[in-house]
């Protein structure tokens, strides 16, 4: 039986192995929440996303901004949470541009927050624009970035199953963080917190817990962030796509260690003679 804990974690009986299952202790394990969100955007469409259900308000603005269906926070008229329902948001935009010719209706899902096929990711490529050059960083402050990632990571320390994405200055300190259980998911709540705070996100940098995907670059490009510092390794398209969209690219970000794929000249250390 599930036991809610937080809005963000519960908890499940379970079987603690050791021993090749010699030694067994029967103890709860704290689990990561799952469930659904719906955001409703009048006159624009029903978005169902599975994530973990905390900070929705930042997501649901984070998700809207990174699908393009706001520009700014100002095209925000009303957002709330249904009192009967808290996982439901609703969303008002100010203003009458177009957004998609129909509304969409669709199901985004913790691990993947694409739809549409080679179609979409080709559409994808080509609408990409290319983020400012005004950030400068030292490489000696990404294990002072990651460490304070990890530091803010209270849901990963409890549950060992939550992706975390953290943005940041020039030097090195973190203006946002969010965790969720899926990494899309908390790219957009660290976005949308920085939106809903008015914190200026192009000329920042952002770190990542998980894999660098086509999708992932995607929302950092739309929200102006130049360089990408993460924990594990990029994809064919998360390289690509950040080459075309200048987005500097670092990956496999480890203690003293990383490998830059795309676009170094915003690192200090590349640029020196």
């Amino acid at each position: 039986m599930l036991n809610e804990t937080a809005k963000d974690s519960c908890t499940w009986n379970v079987v603690r192995l050791t021993d090749c299952g010699q030694n067994r202790l029967g103890e709860d394990s704290c689990l990561a929440i799952e469930d659904v969100l719906t955001l409703e955007i009048q006159d624009v469409g029903s978005y169902t996303l599975m994530c973990t259900p905390s900070e929705v308000l930042a997501l649901a603005v984070g998700f809207a901004f990174t699908e393009g269906l706001i520009e700014t926070i100002d095209d925000i008229g009303t957002l709330s949470q249904c009192p009967d329902e808290p996982l439901t948001i609703r969303m008002q935009r100010v203003g009458s541009r177009s957004v998609s010719e129909t509304p969409r209706n669709l199901i985004v899902s913790t691990a993947c927050g694409m739809c549409g096929g080679r179609k979409a990711v080709e559409e994808i490529l080509s609408g990409m624009n290319k983020v400012s050059e005004t950030l400068s960083l030292s490489t000696a402050l990404f294990p002072v970035i990651m460490e304070e990632m990890r530091k803010r990571q209270t849901l990963y320390l409890k549950t060992g199953g939550a992706h975390a994405a953290a943005i940041f200055d020039k030097d090195g300190q973190i203006v946002s963080v969010a965790e969720d259980v899926g990494r899309h998911n908390a790219l957009d709540k660290a976005i949308g917190k920085s939106l809903l705070a008015r914190i200026p996100l192009c000329g920042k940098g952002v770190a990542l817990s998980g894999r660098v995907s086509l999708e992932m670059v995607s929302k950092a490009a739309r929200a102006g962030l130049e360089l990408i510092a993460a924990v594990s390794a990029p994809s064919s398209l998360g390289v690509e796509s950040a080459d075309r969209c200048n987005i500097t690219l670092c990956a496999l970000v480890r203690g003293d260690k990383a490998t830059v794929y795309t676009h170094p000249k915003r690192l200090v250390e590349m640029n020196l003679t």
